[in-house]
């Protein structure tokens, strides 16, 4: 365990180095493209606006699993049976939506700024972890509840030491697949005064400055390769019952 988490700690730490590297950004851009315009966005150093990128990511993806994990768990409860169709149907009623759409109303109520941001990426997060834990609990042996029932588990015990256990694979995944989601929307988060590396995008395509494009989409592919790699790794540090 400690091994792996090293591992991603050091290649955490290389990419937000290789990000600070200002320099190194510019002559490689500058070589690619060879144009006398400025191959990097002059406002904001890359390190910057990675900084803005991940804070806001990283946010929306707590928010979504604030409100997606106890939400999921309740809908597969007695109690909350009943509003199971409801809570699928919303969560993918977020995603049919695009962002972009989000953004644009939400700003008569939060004006510019991060909080319409945050409220579009929420909303396109949800789907994959209110699915993935839904599926992963729909999928449960049925007889494995009834021999938990029968040795007189409560519920509590039934979802602490059964069902939260043999679903947590998918769970991971549906978080790792709302992260990465989240990543790459954020680069629409401009349009509504967030920061973050859609900012070079947005300037690049407005001025048709391809240097500033490729600096952005680069380090917002370079971001989901990491974070999707690290997820990955920090499934099987909990689940490594289920094999390498």
């Amino acid at each position: 365990m400690n091994r792996s988490f090293l591992k991603i700690m050091v290649l955490w730490a290389a990419l937000l180095g290789l990000f600070a590297w200002q320099g190194l950004w510019e002559r490689a851009l500058g070589t690619v493209l060879g144009t006398d315009q400025a191959p990097m966005f002059e406002r904001q150093t890359l390190f910057q606006l990675t900084l803005e990128h991940v804070a806001l990511s990283g946010l929306a993806l707590l928010l979504v699993l604030l409100v997606a994990i106890p939400l999921s768990l309740w809908v597969t409860r007695p109690a909350g049976r009943a509003f199971h169709p409801l809570l699928s149907s919303l969560s993918a009623l977020g995603q049919t939506v695009p962002p972009v759409a989000v953004l644009f109303l939400s700003l008569p109520i939060f004006g510019f700024g991060p909080r319409a941001a945050l409220l579009a990426l929420w909303l396109y997060g949800l789907l994959p972890v209110i699915s993935g834990i839904l599926t992963a609990f729909a999928q449960l042996a049925p007889e494995l509840l009834e021999a938990a029932k029968g040795m007189g588990m409560s519920e509590r015990q039934k979802l602490s030491l059964l069902e939260w256990p043999l679903a947590l694979p998918a769970i991971l995944s549906g978080v790792r697949t709302s992260a990465v989601l989240i990543l790459a929307t954020a680069t629409v988060a401009p349009l509504a005064g967030a920061g973050g590396l859609g900012v070079p995008i947005i300037a690049g395509l407005s001025n048709n400055n391809l240097g500033f494009v490729l600096e952005g989409a680069i380090s917002v592919a370079l971001l989901a390769l990491l974070t999707d790699y690290s997820l990955r790794q920090l499934e099987r540090v909990l689940t490594p019952w289920q094999g390498e």
